[in-house]
């Protein structure tokens, strides 16, 4: 029984296999294009988790966590910010579908069921609390020290913990949205099943 559990958590179909590696070259191709806008302190608003997320909405939890850790792998080579801005765009990128998995678990639901925006905005809010509750206080203490030579006291003055919850969560509910437009709007949640 213990060894079925095991078997189904790392099973992947090879449709998935394609759909993680195609979203994670996405992924790369939005980093090395990189549109977007940078806030003073190095936090970028731009478009290279909404692959993180498509696969999330497209096949659940098992590749969304591939796509991102492939996705932060690609940044950490690719961008500026290397392993720093990889961390922390998977660190605050991870609750926005991990709340969403949890959610499933606990409720009992089907990642269709989040074609119902009101379902899918309570979910969302919840995942930004918790993206800024992590993010916030990872900024203070090691992002922003090590990006700016601030101290901890510094990037407490001169950046208001309002500015970086506001940033993240502006920049959760663009990956959201658009990534959640695509799958169930835009009708890519056809190629989930095969």
């Amino acid at each position: 029984m213990i060894l079925s559990k095991w078997k189904e958590i790392f099973t992947i179909k090879s449709h998935e296999i394609t759909a993680v590696a195609s979203l994670a070259a996405i992924s790369a191709a939005l980093q090395m294009v990189h549109v977007g806008w940078m806030s003073p302190w190095g936090m970028w608003i731009d478009l290279v988790a909404i692959p993180w997320l498509i696969a999330y909405f497209l096949f659940g939890g098992r590749p969304a966590f591939a796509v991102s850790v492939v996705g932060a792998l690609i940044i950490t080579f690719a961008a500026p910010s290397t392993w720093l801005g990889a961390i922390m765009k998977w660190l605050a990128t991870a609750p926005m579908w991990l709340v969403p998995v949890l959610m499933q678990k606990i409720l009992r639901l089907k990642v269709s069921d989040f074609k119902k925006p009101a379902l899918l905005i309570s979910v969302i809010a919840v995942a930004i609390l918790l993206r800024g509750a992590i993010i916030i206080p990872v900024n203070y203490y090691f992002a922003i020290p090590i990006w700016t030579g601030w101290t901890t006291a510094q990037a407490m003055n001169f950046v208001p913990w309002w500015a970086i919850l506001g940033i993240n969560g502006i920049q959760g509910a663009l990956e959201v949205t658009i990534a959640w437009l695509l799958v169930f709007r835009f009708r890519l949640d056809r190629f989930a099943t095969w």
